[in-house]
């Protein structure tokens, strides 16, 4: 259990500094591009396009920051494997607060009493959920259940990658929504991978969990991107916390076993939906401006901050 939430601990910290590196460099690419007073880094519907989203993927702290998010990743996949889901991915979900700390350095964003208090009951939460939880579940399950795993997760992040880009600049919170759907999946399809203990390469590459994880994982990590470069940091990662969390939680527990300690089950509750909240709460209560761009994250570029 101990090595466990260090795991997750270690993931959510990868995670939040990422969030802060990629958010950099999506605004400066996005400063770069306004300088350049060209429409090419911008959709019919005013969101982000491809080739922009890709400039914005090739600044040395995006690449640092996804370096950062493949760590969280294998993290992540370790955690999920030692704890169950309702709390490894609820400790990894709080790379949010890792995420607002670090924005008032990066990204010059002053937290207010409300941010701070919302932070306190996140790892108030965190601390319930940890001494409510039990063993997690075996991850044994019907091979249909592979399988509905990919088709959801095709038709989610394919439908969600349309909806985005045709909602253009208003795609903010779906796409960090979607982006944490997408993360959720990944843990659901890494508890219940085979091939993997014990290791058995035909089966791990046979098995439709595999490519769930993959689809789910590179998808999640391309609409975060997108909202990043058209929202608020905190207010992304916020979405991508509720997508992330609930619903892995709660298939945990309904299809893969996981439980808490006895007599700990309205413990675990509680921490989990204070967490949820707390993490959200960070978000709600952010600075409007949020997006702009700090100067020292910008050096060496004369162009203003602009608010949003």
């Amino acid at each position: 259990m101990i090595i466990g939430l260090l795991t997750a601990v270690a993931a959510s910290a990868c995670y939040g500094t990422g969030s802060v590196l990629q958010a950099v460099g999506s605004r400066k690419s996005a400063l770069r591009e306004a300088a350049k007073a060209t429409t090419t880094g911008v959709t019919q519907h005013g969101g982000p396009s491809l080739a922009s989203t890709a400039k914005a993927a090739v600044t040395w702290e995006f690449m640092v920051g996804t370096v950062l998010d493949f760590l969280g990743f294998g993290l992540g996949a370790l955690a999920a494997r030692m704890l169950p889901l309702f709390l490894s991915q609820t400790v990894i979900s709080a790379n949010l607060v890792v995420t607002a700390l670090l924005s008032v350095k990066m990204l010059g964003i002053r937290l207010k009493r409300a941010e701070w208090a919302s932070i306190a009951v996140v790892c108030s939460a965190l601390v319930l959920l940890a001494t409510a939880a039990g063993h997690e579940g075996s991850g044994e399950t019907a091979r249909s259940t592979h399988w509905w795993l990919l088709i959801i997760s095709v038709v989610l992040m394919g439908g969600g990658t349309l909806a985005v880009r045709v909602m253009g600049s208003k795609a903010a919170i779906l796409a960090g929504l979607l982006s944490g759907l997408g993360f959720g999946a990944l843990g659901v399809g890494v508890r219940i991978l085979d091939g993997i203990d014990p290791f058995d390469l035909p089966a791990l590459l046979t098995d439709p969990a595999l490519y769930a994880i993959l689809v789910s994982g590179i998808v999640g990590m391309y609409l975060h991107t997108v909202a990043l470069q058209i929202g608020s940091v905190n207010g992304a990662t916020a979405a991508l916390v509720v997508g992330e969390t609930i619903l892995p939680g709660i298939i945990g527990v309904l299809l893969l076993g996981d439980a808490s300690r006895a007599g700990f089950a309205w413990m675990a509750v509680l921490g989990f939906v204070l967490a949820v909240a707390g993490a959200v709460a960070v978000a709600w209560f952010g600075e409007p401006d949020s997006h702009a761009v700090a100067p020292q994250a910008v050096e060496g570029e004369r162009q203003p901050a602009t608010t949003g």
